[in-house]
């Protein structure tokens, strides 16, 4: 694993003044990406809902709406 310092150098950066200051009306230099800042994700699973319980939540949801339309049907007769 190599090591990438984020910090810019003071030599090769322009505009900064002794001590890595930056003078009125110049603009920082940007910070570089740390691509190591975490550790490396070897397993992502997988997004969303699997088949199994999306097809129970549904079949559950058909047969309370079930109940619900032969209730109100038993009410109006």
């Amino acid at each position: 694993m190599s090591h990438v310092n984020p910090d810019p150098e003071p030599e090769r950066s322009t505009g900064l003044e002794p001590g890595g200051g930056v003078p009125p009306g110049e603009t920082p230099p940007a910070e570089s990406s740390m691509p190591e800042a975490g550790p490396r994700e070897t397993h992502n699973p997988t997004k969303g809902w699997a088949k199994g319980p999306l097809t129970l939540i549904l079949a559950l949801v058909i047969l309370i709406a079930a109940f619900f339309l032969v209730y109100a049907l038993v009410l109006i007769l």
